[in-house]
C-alpha cells in the first residue's frame, strides 16, 4: 500500500472508530428521526457550497441509479438502524459488531461477480469471522437485546454494500459531489420525521456537541477520505479499516462511558478480526521480471 493509503486508512479507522461514542451521547437528548437529519443536513449544507463548480453534479446526475443505492445503504437505512440500535445496546458493542462488514463484503463480492475466489482460507476466514460475531451476538440475542444486535448486524450488511456499489458504479463520480448529494437526500427524506419529533427543550451541549462532530467531522470530511481510499486500495482492502475501527470504538466506550470490557469482548473482536484477514486478503503476486 502507498504512503498515500495508509495515511487514508489511518484517519479513516480512527475518524470512524469514534460516530459509535457520538451516537451513545446524541441519542440521550435526540429522537432518531432528528439525529439522522441533523447529521446528513449539516454534513450536506457544509459539502454543496465546495461542489458548485461548473460541472461538479454532471457526474451525479448521469449515475443518479447507483448514486440513490449507494445513499440508501451507506446513509438513508444504515444510520437509521445503527442510532435506533444504541438507544438500547452500547457504543462498544456496535462498534465490535460492526466489524463484520468485510465478512459480509468477501461472500457479497464473491456472490455478484467479483474476482476473488473462495478458496479454503477464505472459507476458514468467513467461518471464524462468523464465529466470532456469534461470540458476541449470543448472549445479547439471549439477553433481550435481540432486536438492536439484528440492527446492528443489518447495517453490517449495508456497510458492505455501499463500497461495492461505490467501486463498481461510482467510480467516475467525484467524491466531494457524490457524497453531498447523498446526504442532501437523506435530509430531505427524513425532514418530515424529524419535524415530527422534534425535542420541545434545546439538547444539552454534550449532545449539540455530539452531533456537530458526528455531521463536521464523520460525516462530511469522512466520505471524502473514504471515497479517496476505495479509489487509491479498492472497496475490499478499503473496507479493512474496520479492523481499526472496532478497537477504537470499544477504546472509546470503555474510557469515555464506563462501558464493561469482558474477555468475549476481545474473543469477539480477535475472531473477527483474523476472520476478515483471511477471508478478504488477496494472494500475492508472483514478481515479475524488471524489463532489460
Amino acid at each position: 500500500m502507498s504512503l498515500r493509503g495508509w495515511l487514508l486508512f489511518t484517519a479513516m479507522g480512527v475518524i470512524w472508530g469514534i460516530p459509535y461514542l457520538l451516537i451513545k451521547v446524541a441519542v440521550e437528548g435526540l429522537s432518531v428521526p432528528v439525529l439522522v437529519f441533523a447529521r446528513t443536513a449539516v454534513g450536506a449544507l457544509v459539502l454543496i457550497p465546495l461542489t458548485l463548480r461548473r460541472g461538479a453534479w454532471a457526474p451525479v446526475l448521469a449515475h443518479w441509479r447507483p448514486v440513490v443505492a449507494f445513499a440508501f445503504f451507506e446513509i438513508i437505512a444504515a444510520w437509521l438502524l445503527l442510532s435506533d440500535a444504541e438507544r438500547h445496546i452500547t457504543s462498544s458493542l456496535t462498534g465490535l459488531l460492526i466489524a463484520a462488514a468485510p465478512i459480509v463484503a468477501a461472500l457479497l463480492d464473491r456472490l455478484t461477480g467479483g474476482d476473488q475466489p473462495l478458496t479454503v482460507k477464505r472459507l476458514a476466514g468467513l467461518g471464524t469471522g462468523l464465529a466470532g460475531v456469534a461470540v458476541l451476538a449470543g448472549p445479547e440475542l439471549a439477553g433481550g437485546s435481540a432486536w438492536p444486535v439484528t440492527e446492528v448486524l443489518l447495517v453490517a450488511v449495508c456497510y458492505a454494500i455501499a463500497p461495492l456499489i461505490a467501486a463498481r458504479y461510482l467510480a467516475e463520480v467525484p467524491a466531494m459531489p457524490l457524497t453531498a448529494a447523498c446526504l442532501g437526500l437523506a435530509a430531505l427524506i427524513y425532514v418530515g420525521p424529524a419535524a415530527a419529533t422534534w425535542p420541545a427543550e434545546i439538547p444539552s451541549m454534550r449532545v449539540l456537541t455530539a452531533v456537530a462532530l458526528l455531521a463536521v467531522v464523520c460525516t462530511s470530511l469522512a466520505f471524502i477520505l473514504f471515497f479517496a481510499l476505495i479509489r487509491e486500495v479498492g472497496a475490499p482492502r478499503a473496507l479493512v479499516i474496520t479492523y481499526v475501527n472496532p478497537a477504537v470504538a470499544l477504546a472509546a466506550g470503555v474510557i469515555v462511558l464506563n462501558e464493561p470490557l469482558t474477555a468475549r469482548h476481545l474473543l469477539g473482536l480477535a475472531m473477527i478480526l483474523a476472520g476478515s484477514v483471511l477471508a478478504t486478503r488477496r494472494p500475492v503476486e508472483p514478481m515479475q521480471a524488471a524489463p532489460r
